[in-house]
């Protein structure tokens, strides 16, 4: 099982700026390396409150003081970009670090992207199914030949340049949509679900529809599945709801006001805390047993927490526990769990 981290360059102080936020992003990202964890993810956002609107550029920065962790975005908002420039901004990446970019493609969660660059909301749908059908087609090899609704079309072009040894790896952010779950298996991409509030265990008919797509699709049955959800790990569990929660409760009333929903209650945050509940929150010990029960529930190759409700000391210091001691407990038990199944057995371990 894969180990990750996403941030989205949040500014949870008004005092730090956008550069030293972002300094702060490629510091975590190097920790993240140095500590052996597999994947560091950077979030598309047009926000004031959120410094990552170009991840490629960050991950590059990254890139250059890493050697082994993969970069990928988190999620890059396809609806809204140009799949060529898009491509072209990827395999670059992947080119400077060897070999270690991902493309995580999603419709967007937010919208200020969307008349940013003159795209309608009512074409939500419709522009992120046009423009990840062309990214796949730029990701073959030969030339593209390609017409859509919303761009200009390609005749017969090879867009340069190419990803060594390998077609650039592309994801599906997928926020809790059917149809975006049946989408990414008959196109046998990896899937990440996007799992920031209730019970985690309600994905799994999500989970179960995916790998249904992949069958239909005729393609690898082992294609990952990955799950983002938010976190924070702290050896003091109430040291931890003094540092965390009132920034993490804020951040969710900012989005609420936004879009119509109640500010958090203080039962909904401890349902969230429980060991159902999609926070993965405090002792190293609590986070791995949710990991682990996720694991058993939906099957997943990868989790990726998302720490950045933070400051940056207390973020890097959850960086370390989450891949000294959360990672290594997680791969423990499953590797105990596994040798456990007689055999002959279908275990219930994906």
């Amino acid at each position: 099982m894969e180990f990750g981290l996403t941030t989205f360059a949040e500014i949870n102080d008004p005092a730090t700026s956008p550069g030293e936020r972002l300094r702060q992003v490629v510091e975590e990202g190097v920790l993240a390396d140095q500590l052996g964890l597999d994947v560091y993810g950077v979030g598309e956002h047009h926000r004031p409150d959120m410094a990552a609107s170009a991840p490629e550029i960050i991950l590059a920065a990254i890139a250059g003081a890493t050697s082994r962790i993969h970069l990928s975005s988190a999620v890059t908002v396809l609806s809204s970009a140009d799949p060529v420039r898009t491509f072209q901004n990827f395999a670059t990446l992947d080119l400077i670090s060897g070999g270690r970019a991902e493309l995580m493609a999603g419709r967007g969660s937010f919208t200020e992207s969307f008349p940013l660059f003159g795209y309608s909301l009512g074409d939500y749908d419709q522009l992120f199914a046009e423009k990840l059908d062309l990214l796949l087609a730029l990701r073959e090899e030969g030339p593209t030949t390609w017409s859509g609704r919303f761009r200009a079309p390609l005749d017969n072009i090879v867009v340069h340049p190419r990803p060594e040894g390998r077609p650039l790896p592309v994801w599906v952010a997928v926020g809790g949509t059917p149809n975006s779950v049946i989408r990414a298996g008959t196109l046998g991409l990896p899937v990440a679900l996007a799992i920031i509030g209730g019970q985690p265990a309600a994905f799994a008919p999500l989970a179960d529809l995916y790998r249904r797509a992949l069958a239909h699709g005729e393609h690898d049955p082992a294609t990952p599945l990955a799950v983002h959800s938010h976190g924070y790990i702290a050896l003091d569990e109430q040291q931890a709801r003094a540092d965390f929660l009132p920034s993490y409760r804020a951040t969710f009333a900012k989005l609420g006001r936004e879009r119509g929903w109640p500010p958090m209650s203080d039962a909904q945050v401890e349902s969230l805390i429980g060991p159902d509940g999609a926070l993965f929150f405090g002792h190293p010990e609590r986070v791995a047993d949710k990991i682990v029960t996720l694991h058993e529930q939906l099957g997943i190759e990868r989790f990726e927490l998302h720490v950045s409700h933070v400051d940056h000391a207390l973020t890097m210091r959850s960086i370390e526990l989450f891949a000294t001691e959360v990672a290594p407990l997680v791969r423990a038990r499953l590797a105990a769990r596994e040798w456990s199944e007689p055999r002959g057995q279908v275990s219930a371990v994906v």
